[in-house]
């Protein structure tokens, strides 16, 4: 599979990155980071988005190694590193990354066109306006972007999210709690 080679090339990346910088600032490796690892870790994410936990766990291996190995963090969990370093999940940035490209195809933003991925429900009792109507699928198609987004998508509550622009609304999407459709809890 694709993403093997580039959890392998991340990998190498973050390993790299911590052999090859003098500075020890956690702030200048942190950036070397976010800079050449974490794209290879997220390219095309919206299309190869993983599902199976192992998917999930060697890709958030490459972070959560990094974070382990910088100054100071060695004895916190995984957890506390990430709130220290002002950082979130891999899984929960492509679950925001998967809500931003939604909004951008619902809102014209893309060359897509919203009728090739998504139907619309006009039985809205609540929640947000734009909630999206889930066709029954299995199999392959079932982890398919228009259709694993949709339940997250449709969860999102109007009096917390601001659909008035992209920058807003994914602003406001941060602040939201979605761990239970996060397929892995991490201590």
């Amino acid at each position: 599979r694709a993403y093997k080679h580039n959890v392998f090339k991340a990998q190498q990346r973050a390993n790299m990155i911590l052999r090859c910088f003098i500075s020890r600032d956690v702030n200048v490796l942190l950036r070397a980071f976010l800079t050449y690892v974490r794209p290879l870790l997220e390219y095309n994410a919206v299309v190869w988005s993983p599902v199976m936990k192992g998917e999930i766990d060697s890709i958030e291996k490459v972070q959560r190694r990094f974070t382990k190995r910088l100054p100071g963090m060695y004895k916190l969990s995984y957890n506390e590193r990430l709130n220290r370093l002002n950082l979130v999940t891999l899984e929960l940035r492509r679950l925001h990354n998967d809500l931003i490209y939604c909004y951008k195809i619902l809102f014209g933003l893309t060359s897509l066109n919203c009728n090739d991925f998504f139907v619309r429900t006009t039985n809205i009792t609540r929640g947000n306006q734009y909630k999206l109507f889930k066709e029954r699928s299995n199999g392959v198609r079932y982890n398919f972007f228009s259709h694993r987004i949709v339940n997250v998508w449709n969860f999102l509550p109007s009096y917390v999210v601001d659909f008035s622009s992209v920058s807003t609304f994914s602003h406001t999407v941060k602040s939201i709690d979605f761990s239970k459709f996060l397929k892995h809890s991490y201590d």
